[in-house]
């Protein structure tokens, strides 16, 4: 009876790990590039009492076996790497991903991380920055006094000024690929890190080697879809109330047990 106990205790826990991943994707339901995790399940050890294919006598075997499972953990959160609904802004220095990758940030210490939130804009050294002040990656300077700034759909950054008939070259804004972005770390503030896991970053002209295109004066939405997290909040409610019940009906025959005598 003791097994019960333990086994929905796990289950309990399980899923409260699950209404935790839940939480947070409701709760990031606005967050601009916001990818939603998904809580995934494995078994636990079980305890083999009788193999499927031992003698059951000199002339026969068992063919089914007999095992008892210890309860169920929780594995993994997947990110869902789906693309979110574009939002148009009219910030021409807002961009968005149309596609798979990830836009390229540099941070406090020099290194490289990796972003869908496109809303940018410029500092005082006039810098394309994120909204906390890092650079954007190759480091695009805008000039003083600019009439029009364009970014194409293949990252091309050019200004147009009163003073310039031709426009004037900035640089380029490449869009960053994984082999396993399901690998990549997240770390907060709309940032991921690269991993052994997701493997290297491989740097693209946007549109190529399956690379998405930018889209410039717009931002991505989160995926999130409400109804859909509020139904998987109410699945994980009703089993983590299973358990629980398991849990009490353990307890009651135990205690019918101790009332023996």
């Amino acid at each position: 009876m003791m097994r019960a106990l333990h086994t929905s205790a796990t289950g309990m826990a399980a899923q409260e790990s699950n209404v935790n991943t839940i939480s947070n994707n409701i709760a990031n339901v606005n967050t601009t590039g916001f990818k939603k995790d998904r809580t995934e399940f494995d078994d636990l050890l079980y305890e083999t009492v009788q193999e499927a294919g031992a003698k059951s006598s000199a002339n026969s075997e068992y063919n089914v076996g007999l095992q008892v499972g210890s309860g169920a953990k929780v594995s993994a959160t997947r990110k869902i790497h789906s693309q979110g609904s574009p939002q148009m802004t009219n910030n021409p220095y807002d961009l968005m991903i149309n596609g798979e990758g990830f836009l390229g940030i540099i941070g406090p210490n020099g290194e490289l991380k990796y972003t869908r939130d496109g809303s940018f804009n410029v500092d005082s050294q006039g810098n394309m920055v994120t909204r906390a002040g890092h650079r954007v990656f190759p480091g695009i300077v805008v000039p003083p006094n600019i009439m029009k700034i364009s970014i194409s759909e293949n990252g091309n950054v050019e200004a147009f000024t009163r003073e310039s008939i031709e426009p004037i070259n900035l640089g380029q804004v490449p869009i960053f690929t994984f082999v396993n972005p399901v690998g990549l770390r997240s770390e907060g503030g709309n940032m991921m890190g690269a991993t052994s896991g997701s493997g290297q970053a491989m740097q693209n002209i946007p549109g190529e080697n399956g690379s998405g295109m930018l889209m410039q004066g717009a931002i991505e939405a989160s995926n999130v879809n409400v109804m859909n997290e509020m139904t998987d909040l109410i699945k994980a409610q009703r089993a983590y109330e299973m358990n629980s019940k398991v849990m009490g009906v353990a307890d009651q025959m135990l205690q019918t047990v101790n009332n023996i005598r």
